[in-house]
């Protein structure tokens, strides 16, 4: 079987052992990027398009529109450019993510609720294996729900699927993974401020509710306001907070991964951090000494979200449909244990406070 016919094993290869194993790419030109780049960057726009003249989350809607074009990635000109973006986009993303993060909003917590926070991150992920073990899931496929329902939703999941490998979890459930993290994350931004409003929840309450249980940074932060003033801006904090909390999590399933043997190619994980874990505490410990302008605060925050849109389409691209449709309802069973643990643990927690 060609390179081409396959769901190409080196798509989330994060130190490159997998290239060990077969013969090196010839040397690209940059116009072997282009086509497919050009038609990810078209159905990014597309998306974002979409997402702020109908209100839906531009996730769901990058998402669905790259399923819808999953065909183009039968065409081997494409390949160079989906990688480009599904891995190279994706880990510039992540770190840029960093300019937003400062040790004062940590500070600004208070040691209770970030304590909080780290006990809803734990039993969270906790309660996706335990999930996937009673519903005979894959447990690498339970570690990546939940931990993108514990941190940040679809880019936590895209950084730990770049570390965990498709190896372990395949192209076709890491997708579904991506949709069904994506489609709670729009309900809970719908939901949870409703709720907090119907339970008397104070604007502090509500605001820690929503920014510890719902996944997506800005659905997080726009169901805070839609709350109150106040709400949102307890929920920016929690959240950016817990955003915070990607880098020592990714090394921590890297331990894990290293530890459990399974692979040759966790082998070495364990002796030095990814670069873009490196580049995103980089960039936050740049942020907390001396603070980055608002000014360029704002273009990495653009540029880290059109480069995680950019991922996510790319990735949705080279999903193969048909495996999609083998996946079974019981594998949506680690997102939906994970994001019910999370709201009724918040819940508990923000009645605490």
């Amino acid at each position: 079987m060609q390179a081409s016919e396959r769901s190409w094993p080196m798509a989330a290869d994060l130190y490159g052992e997998l290239l060990l194993e077969q013969a090196p790419p010839a040397r690209r030109r940059v116009r072997d990027y282009l086509p497919g780049a050009s038609v990810t960057a078209i159905a990014a726009l597309a998306a974002a398009w979409l997402a702020d003249h109908y209100a839906a989350p531009i996730v769901l809607m990058g998402l669905l529109i790259g399923l819808s074009l999953s065909f183009l990635s039968q065409d081997r000109r494409t390949h160079a450019g989906l990688d480009l973006l599904s891995q190279t986009a994706l880990r510039i993303g992540i770190v840029l993510v960093g300019a937003r993060i400062t040790a004062a909003q940590l500070a600004e917590l208070g040691p209770l609720p970030f304590a909080l926070l780290l006990l809803i991150m734990g039993a969270v992920i906790g309660a996706a294996l335990i999930g996937a073990r009673l519903f005979r899931q894959d447990s690498h496929a339970a570690l990546l729900a939940g931990g993108a329902t514990a941190i940040c939703g679809a880019s936590a999941a895209l950084a730990l699927w770049s570390l965990i490998g498709d190896r372990r979890v395949d192209q076709a459930r890491f997708t579904l993974t991506l949709v069904g993290i994506t489609v709670a994350s729009a309900l809970a931004m719908t939901l949870y401020p409703v709720l907090a409003a119907q339970m008397g929840l104070s604007d502090t309450q509500a605001g820690f509710l929503i920014g510890a249980s719902v996944h997506d940074v800005a659905q997080a932060i726009g169901g805070g306001f839609s709350f109150s003033q106040k709400a949102g801006e307890v929920a920016t904090i929690v959240k950016l907070t817990r955003v915070a909390l990607l880098a020592p999590m990714l090394m921590l399933v890297a331990l894990w991964l290293g530890r459990g043997g399974a692979a040759q190619a966790t082998r070495r994980i364990p002796l030095r951090l990814p670069w873009f874990i490196t580049g995103f505490l980089a960039l936050a410990a740049i942020n907390s000494l001396v603070p980055i302008p608002a000014s360029a605060q704002h273009a990495a925050n653009g540029a880290a979200q059109a480069l995680l849109l950019l991922a996510i389409v790319a990735t949705a691209m080279k999903a193969r449909l048909a495996l999609l449709l083998d996946q079974g309802w019981r594998s949506f069973a680690p997102i939906i244990v994970a994001t019910l643990t999370s709201f009724l643990l918040s819940l508990a927690a923000a009645a605490s406070l």
